[in-house]
């Protein structure tokens, strides 16, 4: 295993509890065991894994925006209460969810504020004309205060990187895009790895991305294109999607895949971060 970098810092990792919910006609569960609802919490596992600062995103996963939108004021709370921290609030393309979403975005100028996170998962299309409608007025927020715009990536459906990748056409030139899980799967990883991901940043699309979720192959198969092309390490930041990754499996691939303590890795675990979001 190579050396890890000096100073690591988290890009995408989860704040709140959300209720139970019965998943796939099951009992109802909370499968991501460990969310945490305090900041003294979050603190707390950051010491304990050595990490030195992070961006907090309201959790979401249950089919209710509403309970992802409740979180919103609470992790700008905790954001605020901590150096350490900063935040993204929970935005949704979904025109039922315009009146939230309005509400979430008049809170885009708060200090702690570095991101406003989108998702397919609970519905909407890049495709829908109503959709249409929310993600040019959520982008627009994102321009006007100086935003990084999170969105899922994931194999298939709305969150597939063909369907993420009609955002970056349309709003990437001018706003950073922080594609989550680097297309979420095998087809995305390739895709993008493939050639995709350096034709954006070639042709000067604001994207950046991080490995949360990725299937063993593609982090140091990024990585060799990278060193290959020359371009993309700028691209790069550690993550772990808390709670619904680990911290171990997340860092400890990403050491590996980079070289740990080089430059790449050093990129990757703490300078695009410093750069991206302050």
């Amino acid at each position: 295993m190579p050396k890890a970098p000096t100073r690591h810092i988290d890009a995408h990792r989860h704040f709140g509890v959300l209720p139970a919910f019965p998943f796939y006609g099951g009992p109802p569960v909370n499968p991501d065991v460990n969310a945490r609802s305090t900041v003294a919490e979050v603190l707390a596992d950051m010491d304990a894994e050595g990490t030195e600062r992070a961006l907090l995103i309201p959790n979401y996963g249950v089919p209710d925006a509403g309970a992802s939108f409740a979180l919103n004021e609470p992790t700008l709370e905790a954001a605020g209460s901590s150096d350490r921290l900063v935040c993204a609030l929970w935005c949704s393309p979904r025109p039922q969810d315009a009146e939230m979403t309005d509400a979430a975005l008049r809170l885009a100028g708060e200090e702690p504020v570095k991101a406003l996170k989108i998702s397919f998962l609970l519905g909407g299309s890049v495709d829908d004309e109503q959709c249409l409608t929310q993600l040019d007025k959520i982008f627009a927020a994102a321009n006007d205060h100086g935003l990084v715009v999170h969105v899922h990536s994931s194999p298939g459906a709305q969150s597939d990187i063909d369907k993420i990748g009609v955002l970056v056409d349309r709003y990437a030139d001018r706003t950073p895009l922080h594609i989550v899980h680097f297309g979420g799967g095998v087809s995305g990883h390739i895709k993008l790895a493939g050639s995709r991901f350096f034709d954006w940043i070639d042709a000067g699309k604001k994207v950046y991305t991080d490995m949360t979720w990725s299937v063993g192959f593609a982090p140091l198969w990024l990585a060799r294109e990278i060193d290959k092309r020359g371009i993309g390490g700028d691209r790069v930041l550690f993550a772990t999607d808390q709670p619904w990754s680990d911290y171990a499996g997340e860092f400890y691939r990403m050491v590996e895949a980079t070289g740990g303590d080089t430059e790449l890795g050093r990129m990757v675990f703490s300078e695009n971060y410093d750069r991206v979001y302050g």
